[in-house]
């Protein structure tokens, strides 16, 4: 089981990077260029709820500057400046923060359309699969137990994504969720990743200890490989 959650946390992080930089980039664009006169829109209580704003300085301090040459060179060239601008800045925000930042956005229309880049009409719905990327990329990151983890929140049923009702917090229902998200990126690296999991997990579906808890604890059907 050990070597079965490297290898499943191993494939998974690779491919939540890459929705992470993507994600990253279309926040950053698109409400960048909706907001062109407010270069620290994600300070800008016009676009953002107050609570944020309220709470931001305390992920933007002195040691997020210290640490990150970029931010670090422009306050030193731009003594003035209370924040870096948002294309500097939210590059290096961690992907509980970028999220953070969206759920935010005052406008719902701008919202929507960050989230129909991922073919998901409802905002809900994007909030709540990015949750559960966060949820997955965070137990990777950490060295958690991922194998027999389970979200929170159950996944937001829809036409896009197949779950019977016991399975909307399962793991597997997680990287149904990853596999998705990952094919608006690149469909190629969305089949490889597909196939990958299904190799890994057919070489445990001898060991009827493994795929029993391949079939309880992750909630993969073996039968509809």
């Amino acid at each position: 089981m050990y070597y079965l959650d490297i290898d499943l946390k191993n494939l998974l992080v690779r491919a939540l990077n890459r929705i992470e930089i993507n994600v990253r980039t279309q926040i950053v664009y698109h409400v960048s260029n909706h907001y062109k006169n407010s270069s620290t829109w994600f300070v800008d209580r016009k676009v953002m709820n107050n609570d944020f704003v309220d709470g931001f300085p305390k992920y933007y301090n002195e040691k997020f500057i210290k640490n990150n040459t970029t931010i670090k060179k422009h306050h030193q060239k731009y003594i003035n400046d209370k924040y870096a601008p948002a294309w500097k800045t939210l590059e290096f925000l961690t992907f509980g923060n970028l999220i953070w930042i969206y759920k935010n956005l005052k406008d719902q229309d701008l919202k929507k359309e960050i989230s129909n880049l991922y073919n998901i009409k409802k905002v809900y719905v994007f909030e709540n699969y990015l949750g559960s990327a966060l949820f997955v990329r965070n137990i990777c990151a950490h060295g958690g137990v991922l194998y027999d983890s389970n979200t929170p929140k159950a996944i937001k049923p829809t036409p896009l994504i197949k779950l019977s009702n016991n399975s909307r917090h399962s793991l597997f229902a997680s990287i149904q969720v990853i596999l998705f998200l990952l094919g608006v990126v690149s469909e190629n690296r969305k089949e490889e990743l597909e196939k990958d999991i299904k190799e890994l997990l057919l070489k445990y579906k001898a060991n009827k200890d493994i795929a029993e808890i391949i079939v309880m604890k992750i909630g993969y059907d073996f039968n509809k490989l």
